[in-house]
């Protein structure tokens, strides 16, 4: 049997696929996941890993006979594909399986934030209703301005979801799409005209920081900013005094930039929801994505070919 490195978890199912045609090495089992490497790297003929643990580019150097590392999860910046691309190494990922459960998941944090739906479910939990009386108003989610900050299949999925509320839809991203929406090349001019802009574009150095100061300004006092893809993509500190100080409204976040770890001052905001993380945490998701994982490494043991490349190896 060959064998395969698991770098995190996986789900029983994967495992027991997995188990039939690999002896499975979970390097996190190890204490010395480098040591390991050293003395057994050589062996290692097929990674499985996620978006979030990704693979450490001394890893890879210290696999000379890897084949092909699958990744569980859409996102893959903790993957260096310049590294595997230049050692022939294709990269796959789990797209498609997970856009309609991330669409709905941004379209859960909008309404939770213009319904204001945390505050409403706490005032009656506290019996605030009662001795209290009703709960503000809070505001329509329909006829709303939505940006879309990288128009992929996720973000169609999420312009989609949008339609039954009689939503206008504008987008930026790094070209220009063959959709009916309307385009802004420059992010911060889009933010002006935006009544909630949701980020859906990929991690990596091109995106750090790309909602930044300039553009939580621009969406301004009544927007709402919502980010179901990578913490990395929005200025954490300037999205947190920006809530703090009014000059933005809301916000709903799914990701954060160093999570599991999230600022003790943002967890403190009364006007943003969060959630762990969960953008498609839905178990029939994660078992899509779990088989998709495991058939692009079996797929390669039985032809060569993968199902999922990542665009940077599309041509391996």
């Amino acid at each position: 049997m060959r064998d395969l490195l698991l770098i995190g978890d996986a789900t029983d199912e994967m495992k027991g696929r997995f188990a039939e045609k690999f002896t499975i090495h979970n390097l996190y089992d190890n204490r010395d996941p480098t040591a390991w490497l050293k003395q057994h790297g050589s062996k290692i003929s097929y990674v499985a890993t996620n978006g979030h643990d990704g693979v450490r580019p001394a890893f890879v150097d210290a696999m000379p006979n890897l084949k092909v590392i699958s990744c569980y999860g859409v996102g893959y910046d903790s993957i260096d594909t310049a590294q595997a691309v230049a050692r022939g190494i294709p990269v796959t990922h789990t797209p498609n399986v997970l856009n309609s459960e991330v669409a709905s998941t941004a379209l859960l944090l909008t309404l939770a934030c213009y319904r204001n739906f945390l505050a409403d479910e706490a005032h009656v939990r506290s019996g605030d209703w009662e001795s209290k009386g009703n709960a503000p108003l809070s505001r329509s989610a329909d006829n709303q301005t939505v940006g879309i900050l990288g128009l992929g299949r996720i973000g169609q999925a999420i312009a989609d979801k949008f339609v039954p509320f009689n939503s206008k839809i504008v987008y930026h991203a790094r070209n220009k799409k063959s959709v009916d929406y309307t385009y802004y090349d420059n992010l911060t001019e889009m933010a002006q005209i935006c009544d909630v802009l949701i980020c859906i574009t990929p991690g990596g150095a091109a995106t750090h920081n790309l909602v930044n100061e300039a553009v939580l300004n621009a969406l301004g006092p009544n927007g709402t900013l919502i980010n179901v893809g990578r913490g990395s993509v929005v200025d954490e500190q300037a999205l947190i005094a920006a809530l703090a100080e009014g000059r933005l409204g809301w916000a709903g976040l799914d990701v954060f930039a160093t999570e599991p770890k999230v600022p003790a001052a943002l967890r403190a905001l009364s006007n943003v929801v969060l959630l762990p993380h969960v953008g498609s945490a839905t178990e029939e998701t994660r078992a899509a994505m779990g088989n998709l994982t495991v058939d692009n490494i079996l797929q390669h043991l039985k032809d060569g070919t993968v199902i999922s490349p990542v665009p940077e190896c599309a041509h391996l």
